[in-house]
């Protein structure tokens, strides 16, 4: 018996759900290619957002290789409508909407044992993690990555796996900004002192 299909987050609908060539015959001659709401998803991270696919598949709340699968697929079926003149019609698939509006914001910080930001970040194996509602801080947590301070990817990868959107560093290179970037983490540099109170100016500067 196979395995249910799990549902897929998705974070936008098209504003749009048919293309077609704008040619003289009725739509009705031409031949249909439907992409689903999770394949049109899967090209808005991978090739419009310009994320690793380790990145989206999180986003989604799928594997690495269910990811794979449904990008390959939608890839084909925009060429197809492309070379061969066909109508792209987008819609159905097994899809949640994910609604971000109102949604708690993550923010990470590297930092040391007593809670200061750790100087570099390349060398960071604990992180001090803020769930921010507004612009107040409602949770505090830490997390350690012993082995992972000079895995720039494997660091990137932990932290978009606890949702984080923002980090917070004081000295940190531009590959490692790539990286986090790479799965959709914005990074503010520069800032020294206590974790805590380092985000609170950023909320305070409304710099988010």
């Amino acid at each position: 018996m196979p395995r249910p299909i799990r549902d897929r987050r998705i974070q936008t609908v098209p504003a749009y759900d048919i293309f077609h060539p704008a040619a003289a015959c009725p739509l009705q001659a031409l031949s249909d290619v439907v992409l689903s709401l999770d394949e049109f998803e899967a090209l808005r991270l991978a090739d419009y957002e310009g994320l690793y696919q380790e990145a989206a598949a999180l986003r989604m709340g799928i594997s690495r290789q269910t990811f794979g699968r449904i990008i390959e697929s939608a890839r084909k079926k925009v060429a197809d409508a492309l070379v061969n003149g066909k109508v792209l019609r987008v819609g159905g698939g097994n899809t949640i909407l994910q609604n971000e509006d109102g949604q708690n914001m993550i923010i990470a910080v590297p930092t040391d044992a007593s809670g200061f930001i750790f100087p570099h970040f390349g060398h960071c194996e604990l992180f001090a993690i803020y769930t921010v509602e507004g612009l107040t801080i409602t949770a505090e947590q830490s997390f350690a990555l012993p082995g992972l301070g000079g895995c720039k990817s494997g660091v990137a990868s932990e932290l978009a796996k606890k949702k984080v959107e923002v980090l917070i560093a004081q000295n940190i290179g531009e590959g490692a900004i790539r990286q986090l970037s790479s799965f959709g983490i914005r990074v503010i540099r520069g800032l020294s002192g206590p974790a805590r109170a380092a985000v609170e100016a950023v909320l305070a500067q409304e710099n988010l």
